[in-house]
Order: structure tokens, then sequence, then C-alpha cells
């Protein structure tokens, strides 16, 4: 993928929240502005990969706890020079899961939601924005979770229980998109 693949995915995305919806504008002007938006050295920002990881039901999210930002999070991380966003989200993916690769499934090489958000200064890492462009991505949970060094904790969350360990705006969406998800799942069962 290359910088005018990442262009296409961002303007053919479409989205019902505005909060997002500014995001995503905010996302192609500056993808549109940087030819190196997937090298982290950018700043004040660049673009990262990540993933909604949920179930075959889509009644549980698979959730991390980050040590260095000390909150729970989905998987997801740097591009590192990768102008392929999706690879990224999946190599972050198992990364972080522990996961092997060929029992990750990515279910659409749509973007499932986008978001901006402030990462910390940390060691000369100044405070910058990630530009997190998000898949969605199943996995059976029945498969042992072991993650990685990066986190506290890897584990599946009940969709009713994930504001118990994230509140923020970003994963509301996620979670109502996921809602939507099983709602239409149960509708085409019946």
């Amino acid at each position: 993928m290359h910088r005018q693949e990442l262009l296409q995915l961002l303007n053919g995305y479409q989205t019902r929240f505005m909060d997002e919806l500014a995001f995503v504008n905010r996302s192609v002007a500056f993808v549109e502005q940087h030819t190196d938006v997937f090298y982290r050295e950018l700043w004040p920002a660049h673009v990262t990969g990540s993933a909604w990881v949920v179930n075959p039901d889509r009644s549980r999210v698979l959730m991390m706890h980050h040590k260095k930002l000390d909150s729970w999070f989905q998987p997801g991380g740097h591009a590192d020079g990768d102008s392929d966003i999706i690879r990224v989200a999946l190599k972050e993916t198992a990364e972080e899961t522990g996961i092997n690769s060929a029992d990750i499934k990515l279910v659409s090489s749509d973007i499932f939601d986008v978001d901006i958000h402030t990462i910390p200064g940390h060691g000369s890492d100044p405070e910058h924005q990630h530009i997190d462009i998000r898949f969605l991505i199943e996995i059976d949970e029945q498969l042992p979770v072991p993650g990685n060094d990066e986190s506290h904790d890897v584990l599946w969350v009940e969709l009713q229980n994930v504001s118990r360990y994230n509140r923020n705006r970003s994963t509301y969406r996620m979670l109502e998109k996921t809602r939507a998800l099983r709602n239409d799942m149960s509708r085409r069962s019946a």
C-alpha cells in the first residue's frame, strides 16, 4: 500500500459519527501534506495501525493493558515505514497478543474506525499525535492469548463490560459499531 492507497481508503470511508468524520478529514489533509506519514519520526503526528479484535459472534472484544500508557486499548502500533496499514494492524495484533498470524482473520479491508489521539512525551519522543487507522479483525476466543512484554494483560471482555476498561470516545464508537454488526448478524440468522 502506498500513501495514495491510504488516501483512497480514507476518502472512501463513511461514518455517522461527527467526531470521527472530523478525524477523517484531518487525516486526509495530513496525509496529503506529508510524504513520510508512516514513520514515527514525523512530528507532530504520524500514521499508526490498529485492530478492533472481536470473537466470531461479536460478543467480546480483545483488550490489552498497555504498560507504557497504563491503560486498556485495542492492539496496534507504529507503521515503522510500512505503508500497508492493513499489514501493520495485522502484524501488531499478532505481536501484541502472541497469537499466530494464521489464526488472525481480517474481516474487511475497509477501515473500521479512524481516531486521532495525543500520546504524551516519553524519553526523547515529544508529545505527538497518532493518526490511528483501525480495522476489524476476528479471532477465536478459545485460543490462548499469551500477550507480550508490551502489556500487563490481554483478555477478552464482554461488550457490556468494555467501558469498565476504557471509557474514551473512540472505544465507544467501536462498541456501537460492533453492536450494530451483532444486530445485523441476528437479523440474518433469524
